[in-house]
């Protein structure tokens, strides 16, 4: 039987280290997976990094394809030039999405060669994505999303039968972490979306679109992956000068244009629209709050600091 080949896109601007650290984790848990039947394919997109990304992996990793931008792809774009290098020149079954960020545990590749064999193409599998090292906060187990209330949210618990045993969630989209795509999800409803979502909400909208075109998009309870939220878009506001680069930066999670598009493409009903402006007035409510109870009641000085 030929075996399934995975290719792992890791798409980076700067952050040498945090890439050293990944591919020396992938390199040593791929490494010690049994079996021989798939093939994992590490693809580095260096989206004009300034620290010699490039350089450093093409010397130390000669098996990682190095693939570069002008600095300008963003996410999505990096993800769309390694996908298409994958499928038209690695001939990949699979794109596995991936951060140069990210841990996972020793047996995270054997868990995922056996859904690999064993996949169903018409679905797209998503891992639980931590907050810790020790793999006990989640902080997603894939996105739901209602179009008619326009409630959109991650799943930040699995139910108690899921802890020791295979277990499959059903969501409506997943995040760009240890999510497997089929090859033929792509040929079907195309690549990631990078003229309208360039950073954040191009992994949710892939996912999503991919849902409603027939494909099942699920979240394997084995499948762990730990996250360094430190490095993503998700801040807490605190001063007034960061209101509008909050709303309007393409590095910002909180982008009010981008939230808007996923919700002007995919809500059904008017209600879905209040359901966006509410997240947003709760948003900058708790800002305000924040800012007034700051007035009554001063954080004080750490101990030694004036």
């Amino acid at each position: 039987m030929l075996s399934k080949r995975v290719a792992i896109l890791i798409p980076v601007h700067n952050g040498l280290e945090l890439t050293r650290k990944c591919l020396a984790n992938l390199n040593d848990i791929i490494k010690t997976t049994p079996g021989d039947q798939v093939d994992y394919l590490p693809v580095i997109v260096d989206d004009g990094s300034t620290d010699s990304t490039a350089q450093w992996v093409q010397t130390h990793h000669k098996d990682c394809a190095v693939l570069q931008g002008d600095g300008n792809l963003w996410w999505s774009g990096a993800v769309n030039m390694g996908a298409k290098y994958a499928i038209e020149s690695l001939h990949a079954d699979f794109i596995l999405l991936w951060n140069n960020d990210i841990q996972v545990p020793s047996d995270y590749f054997a868990v995922l060669s056996g859904i690999v064999l064993n996949m169903d193409v018409m679905s797209i599998i998503g891992s639980v994505v931590y907050s810790d090292p020790d793999y006990k906060t989640i902080w997603s187990a894939g996105g739901i999303f209602n179009p008619y209330t326009g409630k959109k949210y991650m799943q930040t618990s699995l139910p108690e039968t899921f802890q020791n045993e295979q277990k499959v969630l059903e969501a409506d989209w997943l995040t760009g972490m240890g999510t497997l795509v089929p090859r033929e999800v792509i040929g079907k409803i195309g690549y990631w979306d990078a003229r309208r979502f360039p950073q954040y909400y191009g992994d949710s909208d892939f996912t999503y679109r991919a849902r409603i075109n027939g494909y099942k998009i699920l979240v394997d309870s084995r499948l762990k992956v730990g996250n360094d939220l430190s490095n993503s878009g998700i801040k807490r506001i605190t001063r007034f000068s960061e209101i509008i680069p909050t709303l309007t930066s393409i590095k910002s999670i909180h982008h009010i244009g981008k939230n808007f598009m996923f919700y002007r493409l995919y809500a059904k009903s008017p209600l879905a629209y209040l359901k966006f402006f509410k997240i947003y007035i709760e948003f900058f409510g708790g800002f305000f709050k924040r800012k007034i109870s700051g007035l009554f009641h001063p954080e004080k000085p750490a101990k030694g600091t004036k």
